[in-house]
């Protein structure tokens, strides 16, 4: 009898264990905000803007966007973007830079959620709904599936788009936007936001 519950209970642990890991979450992924140092076939080294400097595992065919700035007036009544911004004591959220979308990634990480560009930032990414021009710049209300926020939009915010990468760009001096996630124990880029003649992605 004794035997037989030592190997039940074995099997229990094993079940266990398996659930845990099978529950466990895959590596989280993260964003790498910096400039390039270094490049080398299949990979890139940046310096971090914290001042670490990280070697990262680069694909040939990881994914990479043009980040560029255009005018504040490309915000419209409908237009899709994305904003980094500041929750103000009134509800209200004062933006640190809004990406307007290219129609083709319109619903992109659609939702309201904490961001890491400043202490206690969100990004959020909804639809402007309603838009009023004021001296100080725009006011706008963004909708999104379960929610809506109300953003003011300085004049001077970094107002930006996107548009597929060159390989061009990849050049020691760019300021980059890095998702990454460990893979194989070893630092990977699985996405790169890019500028151009030192234009840094603001988000």
């Amino acid at each position: 009898m004794l035997k037989k519950l030592t190997v039940l209970a074995a099997l229990s642990i094993a079940s266990t264990l398996a659930l845990a890991q099978a529950a466990a979450p895959a590596n989280p992924t993260m964003r790498l905000r910096g400039t390039i140092e270094k490049l080398e076939p299949g990979f890139v080294t940046i310096k971090e803007r914290l001042g670490d400097v990280i070697t990262l595992v680069m694909a040939e065919n990881m994914p990479m966007n043009e980040v560029y700035p255009i005018d504040i007036g490309e915000i419209k009544t409908g237009s899709f973007i994305g904003t980094a911004a500041m929750p103000k004591p009134d509800g209200t959220l004062e933006a640190l830079e809004v990406l307007v979308f290219p129609e083709a990634m319109r619903g992109t990480g659609e939702g309201h959620n904490p961001w890491d560009l400043q202490k206690d930032s969100t990004m959020t990414n909804a639809t402007v709904a309603e838009l009023a021009i004021a001296p100080q710049g725009r006011r706008l209300t963004l909708k999104y599936k379960g929610g809506e926020k109300i953003v003011n939009v300085a004049k001077g915010a970094p107002i930006v788009t996107f548009r597929p990468g060159e390989k061009s760009l990849l050049v020691v001096g760019a300021k980059v936007l890095i998702q990454a996630q460990e893979k194989d124990g070893k630092p990977t880029a699985l996405r790169m936001t890019i500028g151009r003649d030192g234009f840094a992605p603001p988000m």
